[in-house]
């Protein structure tokens, strides 16, 4: 089973951003994780961050293609994005929303998610585990994807 990690607008700064809010692990911290908890979990994983809505679209409808599942962060794309819901609704493989702190307990702007609906699942507000929660999702559901 392959999983592919996409991360959207400013997660390549975690670390530096807010980490107070964001915690002090950069991404490339949470990819060695997932990297070590996939081979642990018998799974192939990819990752791929884009600040750029059309290259997120566009890895969504290429993980369509090539991959069981998705775990996306979309950041603040999850709020404002129809274009990044439509790629999601448009591919026939679960993708697992994940934020790494708690929308709902946050600015209002941030309470409504344009991808809830056509995700399998969410989960967030528990920092870089929300990653690590949904690659445990993969591992126990291999057959999740078409691929």
């Amino acid at each position: 089973m392959k999983v592919m990690v996409l991360d959207g607008p400013n997660l390549n700064m975690l670390g530096k951003r807010e980490p107070a809010l964001y915690g002090s692990k950069t991404l490339e911290d949470i990819q060695r994780d997932l990297r070590d908890l996939a081979a642990e979990l018998g799974l192939g994983v990819s990752f791929f961050q884009s600040n750029v809505e059309g290259e997120l679209v566009n890895a969504l409808q290429q993980a369509g293609d090539t991959a069981d599942g998705v775990i996306l962060n979309a950041g603040a794309y999850t709020h404002t994005s129809v274009a990044v819901r439509d790629a999601v609704a448009a591919i026939r493989i679960p993708v697992i929303e994940v934020h790494l702190t708690n929308p709902q307990a946050r600015e209002e702007f941030r309470h409504t998610s344009l991808l809830a609906d056509v995700c399998a699942g969410s989960i967030s507000g528990f920092g870089a585990d929300s990653y690590i929660l949904a690659l445990l999702y993969f591992g126990r559901h291999r057959t999740a994807g078409t691929h």
